[in-house]
């Protein structure tokens, strides 16, 4: 199996595999490549609809060239836990972002939700995220604001009273609840649109149609949620790992993220 960067040839195989409708794993078997590696080039370079092989390849020499220079080490080159490669981790990290993103997140809250997924304690202080991230602490604090208001994310107080923000499993189920509830609104508002736009013109038959789609969505959402919360839940949970190096918290800081003050 080849290895290293893609190249412009291979760039130009993956634009054609996705102009002939091509999955991602059969465009990567013909370039034996991982299915990973064709899965971020994508997302990272505009998307299934969006990418070009020109285009991606520049980039990519870009990107390169910009790696090259100079750079002060930060977190990131930590050694890991259990063992695990820091380059792997990484890579993997940046393709988990740019999934994110390809799901309609902003770029620097997906980010911040990568590196709190990745840890495993699933959270880190704000100092921590800003020095992995090497961003500002404002940066970090308007991406977990945006992480909150989906129900991503919830608030938690140490017990020196500050703040820190934690990612879990019940977060996600929350999350889709809340996408349940919009959608529902959702529901509410077209029917209403059918009364003022009179039964059976164009119009409201056009949100009626709305309507009954987004309500099934809305339920299929509840149950769904609900049916894998209780199987998940029903299952023994995983030993915590202990805290080491890399992301982890050190010892006597807690395991979150928390604002200083």
């Amino acid at each position: 199996m080849p290895g290293g960067r893609l190249t412009q040839p291979e760039r130009q195989q993956i634009a054609l595999g996705l102009a002939d409708g091509l999955a991602y794993a059969e465009i990567a078997r013909r370039l034996e490549r991982p299915t990973s590696t064709v899965t971020r080039e994508v997302l990272r370079n505009g998307g299934p609809t969006a990418y070009r092989a020109d285009l991606a390849h520049r980039a990519t020499e870009h990107r390169a060239r910009r790696r090259r220079q100079p750079a002060p080490r930060g977190p990131e080159a930590s050694p890991q836990p259990h063992g695990r490669d820091a380059e792997s981790v990484r890579a993997y990290e940046e393709t988990f972002t740019t999934v994110l993103m390809a799901s309609g997140m902003p770029k620097m809250t997906a980010r911040v939700m990568a590196c709190l997924t990745l840890t495993d304690s699933g959270s880190l202080t704000a100092s921590e995220l800003a020095r992995h991230l090497q961003v500002s602490p404002a940066s970090i604090s308007k991406a977990v604001a945006f992480l909150d208001s989906q129900g991503l994310v919830r608030r938690e107080r140490d017990a020196r009273r500050r703040e820190r923000y934690v990612v879990d499993s019940d977060v996600w189920y929350q999350s889709m609840m809340a996408s349940a509830r919009a959608i529902a609104h959702l529901v509410e508002i077209a029917r209403e649109g059918v009364g003022v736009l009179g039964p059976r013109t164009p119009a409201a038959t056009r949100l009626e149609n709305i309507a009954r789609f987004a309500d099934f969505v809305s339920e299929s959402i509840t149950r769904a949620a609900e049916q894998a919360r209780a199987i998940l839940h029903a299952q023994p949970e995983p030993e915590p790992a202990p805290h080491s190096e890399g992301l982890e918290p050190r010892s006597g800081e807690g395991a979150a993220v928390r604002s200083d003050g």
